[in-house]
């Protein structure tokens, strides 16, 4: 099977993409089909791969209304469609890349698209109108329509007795766009459009004679089409500001000096040279050089962070003041960008499941829209012998009404609104049902080492005996901690370091096993360790204050000078600095925070209580997983999240993978490791605990939004559906009716990605 790749405007909602795969799906040489309404793609698995197929794919693109252009065409990456199993190269990609490549833009600039956020026509247009384009290309079914009625009106107003012909004919040609669109929607399968509905009511006023109305319809229809466009180039603006991260430039060095390449060129191992302003070109670390690197594309964190040497750096991160030179360690398409992008363009694959609901509604909703149109029409002059003009024009109103483009958006507007907003402050989403469905969450389990704290040790209480004091203390300590490389030495060495202590000179320092660290400062001996593993009777005092620092989740190690106790040091796993604020929003949210961990009972217990949850101690992995089902209360047939509590996890993305499988809801933290990723329903990439919380918040917020774009578009529909039953509005408020509440729609979902940054 070969796959190809098409960049297509002209996409404006859920109905559109609709259109595009029935059509497609009706070919023979078509195995399966990828249409991304946020991308403006359409990829292909075809049985043929011949160039007159790939050109006949494109005319009937072009014919329905959405011109398209092959791509891939000089070696940019070609996708598998999710349908045809993952994403992968295509046949027909090469490594080379021309001179024309437009890289990482994915030709969002050329001269088909309409990238940057103006309306698009349905269907190309008239190419010698576009000069009278309020917009370019945009405008050329307005201008079309505005000048055809014009034409007939001033027929009309120089010959009188002509004026119901002339308007006619130019009300016909106004919609014979529309008309011919019509008609390859029907051959192509997609019969309910809303061009067929427009061409029947057109036809219909003609019939009945309101030329006037109906040449109206159609530049209200135009006008509407082109604000529709504006809006969905608003809402794809949030993803398309992703695929202009990545540099179209690399400057590769090597033994000859540098040379400039394209990214989907370099290789892991490769060195490239990033100067100041520049973005970086691929994942890697700091091999030469110190920066200030400003990740927020990833992150959210509008700081730039100090790297050196060895630091991991990300594509799409701007060097901000020295130039650096970063050795590569992921290729082209896979790194941390491409994971980023692929995930925000893949979500809409993922539909929740209110946005399914709505799609299988609208697909039954407008044949019998059509039956009560018609109904309108037939019954009243019928049954009882009113008259056929004015129960025609009604049914035309209804047809108008109808059309289901406001509530098949009202879903994926909102959704894809919500996971541009995410990505931009650094939270990634798989997709609208993972959106949907943390925001009903009501508890979430938290694992401990790595997610509620910082996964190593720290210093946390000092005790001295006799005339040592702490500085002194702590300086002996971390010298002889200095010959081991044991998480608690190297906290210990870090706490001297931070008060800026000096460290005596130690000699004989060696390591014993099991038990501590031992070592010579100034001919005494020195010994470090638990005192049981030294052997050494430890109470009074010091065994009470070990005891309560023990009670409270630490470590507790003695210092021993000949023999004798001169001190003592307590260690714990530091908590985040973020780790009260993230559970106390998450109750200000009503959701209940849970701990899940291995450590020990009395471990547990303490942080427990710093932060003011419960929690699960002594927890194998698969422990975890009864843990959660106890938590979510399935019991028989408690699999029905309606019957029982939706339950999130929260881990480091690794050892948490079955837990994160497992639960209602997988939030990794920690910098979106592959495991993560993968694993996970939802990832936050600056490992801020406050960002689950405001997952939640902008969940909530996603959902609140879906209910009342689904409440403008049913109510809007029923109040007008009810007036033109009645004959109280006509087909030109039908239209505006439809247009406007597709707009609303669209509008009030661009309210999330307007949003603030904290959610």
């Amino acid at each position: 099977m070969h796959h190809h790749h098409w960049a297509v405007s002209g996409m404006d909602c859920g109905s559109c993409v609709a259109k595009i795969e029935t059509a497609l799906r009706r070919r023979k040489e078509v195995d399966c089909v990828d249409v991304s309404m946020m991308r403006e793609t359409v990829t292909l698995g075809l049985h043929e791969d011949g160039s007159e197929t790939r050109d006949n794919i494109a005319k009937t693109l072009g014919k329905l209304g959405y011109p398209a252009q092959e791509r891939a065409a000089k070696g940019e990456r070609v996708e598998k469609p999710s349908c045809c199993g993952g994403h992968e190269h295509g046949e027909n990609a090469t490594p080379d890349h021309g001179p024309d490549d437009h890289g990482p833009d994915h030709g969002h600039d050329h001269d088909h698209a309409h990238g940057n956020g103006l309306p698009h026509t349905h269907g190309g247009g008239l190419p010698l109108m576009r000069r009278f384009a309020p917009w370019p290309k945009a405008g050329d079914e307005i201008a079309w329509a505005a000048i055809c009625l014009l034409v007939g009106w001033g027929i009309g107003a120089l010959v009188p007795v002509a004026e119901p012909y002339a308007l006619s004919v130019g009300a016909i040609l106004a919609a014979l766009p529309v008309m011919k669109r019509a008609g390859q929607l029907a051959l192509n399968g997609a019969v309910f459009s809303i061009e067929c509905l427009m061409s029947v009511a057109v036809i219909g006023a003609v019939a009945i004679g309101d030329p006037l109305e109906a040449g109206m319809v159609v530049l209200l229809f135009a006008i509407g089409e082109s604000l529709e466009g504006v809006a969905a180039g608003q809402a794809r603006s949030g993803v398309k500001s992703l695929l202009k991260l990545s540099p179209e430039n690399a400057r590769l060095v090597g033994a000859n000096g540098s040379q400039n390449v394209h990214p989907s060129q370099l290789s892991a191992d490769d060195i490239v040279e990033v100067r100041p302003g520049e973005r970086i070109p691929a994942d890697g670390v700091l091999v030469k050089g110190q920066a200030e690197i400003d990740n927020s594309h990833l992150t959210g964190e509008s700081i730039p962070v100090a790297s050196v040497e060895g630091s991991e750096v990300f594509a799409g991160a701007i060097v901000t003041d020295r130039p650096v030179q970063v050795k590569v360690t992921r290729a082209a398409g896979q790194t941390m960008l491409d994971r980023v992008i692929q995930l925000v363009e893949d979500s809409e694959k993922h539909k929740a499941p209110v946005e399914r609901f709505v799609a299988k509604f609208a697909r039954i909703y407008t044949p019998i829209i059509m039956g009560l149109a018609l109904l309108t029409v037939l019954v009243p002059p019928l049954v009882f012998g009113q008259a056929w003009e004015e129960w025609i024009y009604r049914g035309l109103a209804l047809l108008l009404i109808g059309c289901p483009c406001a509530l098949v958006i009202s879903t994926p507007a909102a959704v894809t609104s919500a996971l541009a907003r995410a990505a931009r402050i650094g939270l990634l989403i798989k997709g609208g049902a993972a959106l949907e469905i943390i925001g009903a969450v009501r508890k979430i389990a938290f694992d401990k080492t790595g997610t509620l704290t910082e996964g190593k040790p720290g210093l946390v209480a000092v005790m001295t005996i006799g005339d040592v004091d702490e500085n002194t203390l702590l300086a002996h300590a971390a010298a002889l901690e200095n010959v081991t490389s044991h998480p608690l030495a190297r906290a210990i060495v870090e706490a001297a370091e931070h008060r800026g202590l000096s460290l005596p000179e130690l000699s004989n320092g060696r390591t014993i096993a099991g038990a501590g660290v031992e070592g010579r400062i100034d001919n005494v001996l020195y010994r470090v360790g638990a005192p049981k593993r030294l052997d050494i009777d430890c109470s009074g005092t010091v065994a009470d204050w070990m005891a309560q620092q023990e009670d409270n989740g630490c470590t507790a190690i003695v210092v021993l000078r000949d023999g004798k106790i001169i001190g003592a040091l307590a260690l714990r796993d530091m908590l985040r600095n973020d780790a009260h604020d993230a559970l106390k929003m998450l109750k200000s949210l009503g959701v209940e925070p849970i701990m899940l961990t291995g450590d020990a009972n009395r471990v547990a217990q303490g942080l427990a209580n710093e932060l003011g949850m419960s929690y699960r101690a002594e927890l194998l992995p698969e422990d975890k997983l009864n843990a959660l089902a106890e938590l979510q209360g399935r019991t028989g047939k408690g699999d029905n999240p309606k019957q029982r509590d939706i339950v999130a996890m929260v881990g480091d993305g690794i050892n948490d993978a079955p837990a994160l499988k497992a639960a209602d809801v997988g939030i990794a933290i920690g910098g979106g490791t592959d495991i993560a990723l993968e694993a996970a329903d939802a990832v936050v990439v600056k490992s801020r605990l406050t960002d689950v919380a405001v997952l939640v918040k902008l969940s909530r917020q996603a959902r609140r939004v879906i209910r009342e774009n689904i409440g403008l578009a049913l109510g809007l529909k029923g109040i007008f559906l009810v007036t033109s039953i009645f004959g109280i509005t006509g087909l030109w408020v039908a239209v505006l009716a439809d247009t406007g509440a597709t707009v609303l729609v669209t509008l009030n979902s661009l309210r999330l990605l307007w949003g603030r940054k904290d959610g």
